[in-house]
C-alpha cells in the first residue's frame, strides 16, 4: 500500500527536478541592464506598437493593416508579468499567445502571432527600455479577497 503512494510522489519529484533545466539552453545567468522608463515609452511610440496595443495614456494610431487587433497592455493583473515574460513577448511573440485574443484574429493560418518581428530593427537598449516601460505599467492585485466573515473571531472566555 505504501508503494502505491510512494511511486507517484517519486515521479512528481523527478519531473519537478527535470523542469529545473540548468543546461546550455537555460536562462540561468541571463540578465539585462536596467532600462529607462521614459526612453521605453518613446520606443513604444517610435516603433508604432500603439498600432495594435494600448497602454497608459498612449493612444492607438489608426492602421489599415490590422484594424481589428487591439490588445490592452498594463493595468491590474493577478499574475506577475516578469521581466523575462515581457522580453519573450517582444522578441518571440508566438511563444505564448493568449487565447482570449483569438476573436481579434491575432494568429496567422499557421498559428503564429501577427505581431511584427522587431528583432532585426530594435537595438538591445531599445528592448531593455521598452520592457522596463511595459513592466512599470502593471500592478499586481490579489486574486482572492477576504470576505467580511473572516474578520469575526470567536473568543474563548
Amino acid at each position: 500500500m505504501k508503494q502505491i503512494f510512494l511511486t507517484p510522489l517519486v515521479i512528481i519529484l523527478f519531473l519537478l527536478l527535470a523542469a529545473c533545466d540548468r543546461g546550455p539552453n537555460s536562462g540561468r545567468g541571463f540578465s539585462l541592464p536596467e532600462g529607462n522608463v521614459d526612453k521605453g515609452r518613446a520606443t513604444f511610440v517610435e516603433l508604432e506598437c500603439n498600432a495594435c496595443h494600448s497602454i497608459g495614456d498612449i493612444e492607438r494610431i489608426p492602421v489599415s493593416e490590422a484594424p481589428d487587433i487591439h490588445i490592452k497592455l498594463g493595468g491590474e493583473v493577478t499574475v506577475i508579468k516578469t521581466y523575462g515574460d515581457l522580453v519573450t513577448s517582444v522578441i518571440n511573440p508566438s511563444h505564448k499567445i493568449i487565447q482570449r485574443y483569438s476573436k481579434q484574429k491575432v494568429f496567422t493560418g499557421e498559428g503564429e502571432s501577427k505581431m511584427v518581428a522587431y528583432n532585426e530593427v530594435m537595438t538591445v537598449q531599445q528592448l531593455v527600455d521598452l520592457v522596463t516601460y511595459l513592466e512599470s505599467n502593471y500592478d499586481v492585485v490579489p486574486a482572492y479577497h477576504r470576505t467580511e466573515y473572516a474578520t469575526y473571531r470567536i473568543k474563548d472566555d
